[in-house]
């Protein structure tokens, strides 16, 4: 199915973001801003192309903090007042990859503990990652802050929308979706922000332009996790008031 722009509905932003699992909100952060976060990077990520363990980082908890708490965002993310993760991508021409069709299954946790429901276990970068049960996964909030113009040929994300209310889609049925769903190229501004579902059906393409596309990927969750699984140790542990 050709890609297409969703016109917006009738619903508010968190309708929006629940029915269709994806929502673009434009200027959350000014270019000045979205400068400061480049200076900070640039020590931490100039020999690659992403990096998982950003929360580490003072500045970049402070930045969850104000993402979190940002007028456009803060109803979106009552439910997951906690960021657990951020990575941080870096595509163009000369450093760029393709992804297809998947969802997000596995989230950052503190130490292994074997429970029912929770499979998969790996180890990377030196944190413990778990699948988790699927109610688990369909309460977290990906929150993507573009610090580039991402148009049609930088490689931009991909999605199917509505999938997400579908839970855990076998990969081999994945890409029979495409023509069951619409498809949203989700384009953005210096400063963006695009809000996704984990579980939502998403991809994208290698990039073919001259720009460079830099991502902070954040996924808020819950305050905590059920079956004696903690977030790392090094998540946001400040709530909103």
């Amino acid at each position: 199915m050709a890609s297409v722009l969703w016109k917006p509905l009738r619903m508010t932003a968190a309708e929006n973001l629940d029915q269709l699992g994806v929502l673009s909100i434009p200027g959350v952060l000014t270019a000045p801003q979205c400068a400061d976060i480049e200076r900070e990077l640039a020590p931490l990520v100039s020999d690659s192309a992403g990096t998982r363990q950003l929360l580490q980082e003072r500045w970049c908890k402070a930045l969850a903090t104000q993402l979190r708490e940002h007028p456009s965002l803060k109803q979106l993310l009552a439910s997951t007042p906690r960021a657990v993760q951020c990575t941080y991508f870096e595509k163009d021409r000369l450093r760029t990859w393709l992804v297809s069709l998947h969802q997000d299954l596995s989230i950052p946790v503190a130490q292994r503990v074997e429970a029912l429901g929770w499979q998969g276990w790996s180890l990377k970068q030196g944190q413990w990652f778990v699948q988790a049960p699927p109610t688990v996964l369909a309460s977290l909030v990906a929150v993507r802050l573009h610090l580039d113009p991402c148009g049609p040929e930088d490689g931009p994300l991909r999605v199917l929308c509505g999938t997400h209310l579908h839970g855990v889609i076998d990969a081999e049925l994945a890409p029979g979706w495409r023509q069951r769903a619409a498809e949203q190229t989700c384009v953005a501004h210096v400063g963006d922000v695009v809000c996704m579902r984990p579980l939502l059906l998403h991809a994208s393409s290698k990039a073919t332009g001259t720009s460079r596309r830099r991502v902070l990927h954040f996924v808020f969750g819950p305050a905590s996790l059920p079956n004696g699984l903690r977030w790392p140790d090094l998540a946001d542990s400040a709530c909103p008031n």
